[in-house]
C-alpha cells in the first residue's frame, strides 16, 4: 500500500476521530533524534483532508499521516494504531 492509499484509508475510515501525526528527524547536539507527534484532531473528514494538504505542502521535510480512530478506546489495543516508524537508519 502506498502513502496516498494510507491517507485515503485514514480519511475514509469508519471511526469518527481523524488524527494527523507528524514525524521527522531533527539535528540536536550530539546527533539526530526522531520526533513523532499528534498535530491535528477533528471529527470533520474534509477539515482533516484540508489540514493534511496544508501541512504536507508547508512542511515538506516532515512526514504526515492520517488515522481514523474510535473515541474512548485504548489505542494500543487496535490492530493498527496511530504511529510513525522512525528507523535507526533515519538517525544516521
Amino acid at each position: 500500500m502506498n502513502c496516498n492509499e494510507l491517507v485515503q484509508m485514514g480519511l475514509n475510515g469508519k471511526d469518527d476521530l481523524k488524527l494527523i501525526l507528524s514525524g521527522y528527524v531533527e539535528e540536536k547536539e550530539g546527533g539526530k533524534i526522531g520526533i513523532v507527534s499528534v498535530v491535528y484532531a477533528t471529527e470533520d473528514r474534509d477539515l482533516a483532508e484540508k489540514k493534511f494538504t496544508q501541512l504536507s505542502t508547508s512542511c515538506p521535510n516532515k512526514y504526515f499521516m492520517i488515522y481514523s480512530v474510535p473515541f474512548n478506546t485504548d489505542l494500543d489495543t487496535l490492530v493498527h494504531y496511530p504511529s510513525i516508524v522512525i528507523e535507526k537508519d533515519d538517525l544516521v
